[in-house]
């Protein structure tokens, strides 16, 4: 396989252990994996919103997550409403738009972003529960008025963007990267990811239940992907695509 200099992107680092492992403090290695940041504003802030509302249950926990939470993001908008057990990493690099709903058991992780511009939520949005967003490199950007179902993983190596108003059904995944996998170069996991570059998904875009578009792929305006698809190539604007791998099989009219 040949190096991403090819397509004039690099390998991403696995930040996780240089964090982690690396020289600094127990509390300077929490607070950069979590928190973004070592400032004791910011740290109090995480941790009281973690401690204090994370887990809370009921109409209380509801009300102490609308105070806290917002306070955490890079940019929050108004009507911000998160769930129970919502797991946040590095928050200060996030964007999120007016009245965004973030279902329970959801995890956000800008660990990969360098600002609130690289890991956005669009106003309007419903992120539903068990949902992940990982911006591991590059940028992760959805768009207003959209639906992410349940259970879905959405990584972003090189980057993904979603337009307006498009509906993503529930255990859907996009993104990701594959393993270099050069003979004499050590294990697999330890050479490195390559990419074929962002996921582009256009506005009023379908995409059915468990449905996985890969790394490179655009999908084209209006366009409908069938659950369970297996989407390697682009879609073009308006085709209803379906099958593993998925191909063309009818236009919206």
């Amino acid at each position: 396989m040949k190096d991403l200099d090819d397509a004039g992107t690099h390998p991403p680092k696995d930040k996780v252990v240089e964090r982690l492992s690396g020289q600094g403090s127990a509390y300077a290695k929490y607070a950069a994996f979590f928190v973004g940041t070592t400032a004791p504003g910011a740290f109090l802030r995480y941790e009281a919103a973690m401690m204090l509302a994370a887990g809370a249950r009921g109409a209380l926990g509801f009300a102490l997550r609308r105070a806290l939470f917002p306070g955490l993001f890079g940019r929050a908008g108004r009507g911000l409403n998160v769930g129970r057990d919502v797991s946040l990493r590095c928050p200060g690099r996030m964007s999120i738009g007016d009245h965004v709903a973030i279902d329970d058991g959801c995890a956000l992780d800008a660990r990969g972003g360098s600002g609130p511009d690289d890991f956005v939520i669009g106003d309007r949005c419903l992120i539903a529960r068990g949902t992940s967003l990982v911006l591991k490199q590059g940028y992760l950007r959805i768009g207003a008025d959209c639906s992410i179902g349940s259970q879905c993983y959405l990584s972003g190596v090189s980057g993904i963007e979603i337009g307006d108003h498009a509906i993503i059904a529930g255990q859907c995944y996009f993104g990701g990267g594959r393993y270099l996998t050069t003979l004499g170069a050590g294990p697999m996991v330890t050479q490195g990811l390559t990419t074929k570059g962002p996921v582009v998904i256009g506005a009023d875009v379908w995409i059915g239940a468990g449905a996985r578009v890969l790394d490179g792929v655009r999908v084209g305006q209006g366009a409908i992907i069938g659950a369970g698809a297996v989407v390697t190539s682009d879609v073009a604007p308006n085709a209803v695509v379906a099958g593993v791998p998925a191909r063309e099989i009818a236009q919206r009219r």
